[in-house]
């Protein structure tokens, strides 16, 4: 049976992770959110999300971005290519209601998997 959960191992964890992916990596963005992953030597992707205070004032405003993008992460796992995924939300965000978010969010996922496979 696929499990759809979000452990521990489907993070990124440590600032070096997060690092290795600044580097040089494969971008999906939209003017909104972006993506920038870089191949992994794990079994299964991993997402490190970033959102800023500077873009993103209140704390409630931020983590209902960030429950949104890891929960359309924790659905679209299975489907996603082995990357090390980083997420980068700017301000425009805040405008976007819930299902509004998680289409874009699932538009980047299927752009950022046709550029690593493609």
């Amino acid at each position: 049976m696929t499990s759809y959960t979000f452990t521990r191992e489907l993070r990124l964890l440590t600032p070096a992770q997060f690092k290795s992916v600044f580097n040089n990596p494969i971008k999906a963005s939209s003017a909104e959110i972006t993506l920038l992953a870089i191949p992994n030597e794990e079994k299964h992707p991993r997402l490190g999300l970033t959102v800023a205070k500077r873009f993103i004032k209140n704390a409630n405003q931020r983590n209902r971005v960030k429950r949104v993008v890891r929960d359309s992460f924790r659905l679209h796992q299975h489907d996603l290519p082995d990357l090390d995924i980083v997420v980068l939300v700017r301000s425009g965000v805040l405008e976007m209601e819930n299902p509004e978010l998680k289409k874009l969010v699932e538009k980047l996922w299927r752009k950022l998997s046709r550029r690593y496979n493609g």
